[in-house]
C-alpha cells in the first residue's frame, strides 16, 4: 500500500533529475526562441534574394530590405551575446534529416 494521504509524497529519482536552475531554463528558452527567429530571418533573406534576382523589387525596395535584414542580423548577434550563445548553439540537430539551419 502507498503512504497515507496526509503524508507528503516522497521525491522519486526522476523528480530530482528534472530539478533545474533558472539560468539554464532561461538560456534554453532563449536558445529555442532565437533559433526560430534565425530560421525565419534566413527564410526571409532567401526570399528577398530570390525577388531581387527576379527583378521584382525597385532599387528603393532592395535598399530597404537590405537595411532591414542587416539590422535584424545585428540584433540577433546582440541577443546571442546577451544570452551567451554562439551561432552554432541555434542550430538544432534533426537526426537523419541533418541540421535545421544551413551551415554556410
Amino acid at each position: 500500500m502507498g503512504a497515507p494521504p496526509w503524508q507528503a509524497p516522497r521525491v522519486r529519482p526522476l523528480d530530482r533529475r528534472l530539478a533545474v536552475d533558472q539560468d539554464s531554463v532561461e538560456r534554453g528558452l532563449a536558445s529555442l526562441v532565437l533559433t526560430i527567429i534565425e530560421l525565419l530571418r534566413q527564410l526571409m533573406e532567401r526570399q528577398a534574394l530570390r525577388r531581387v534576382d527576379l527583378g521584382d523589387l525597385t532599387e528603393e525596395e532592395v535598399e530597404r530590405v537590405g537595411a532591414t535584414l542587416m539590422a535584424l542580423e545585428e540584433q540577433m548577434t546582440q541577443l546571442r551575446e546577451y544570452f551567451g550563445l554562439a551561432p552554432e548553439d541555434l542550430n538544432l540537430d534533426l537526426g537523419p534529416l541533418g541540421p535545421l539551419l544551413p551551415t554556410d
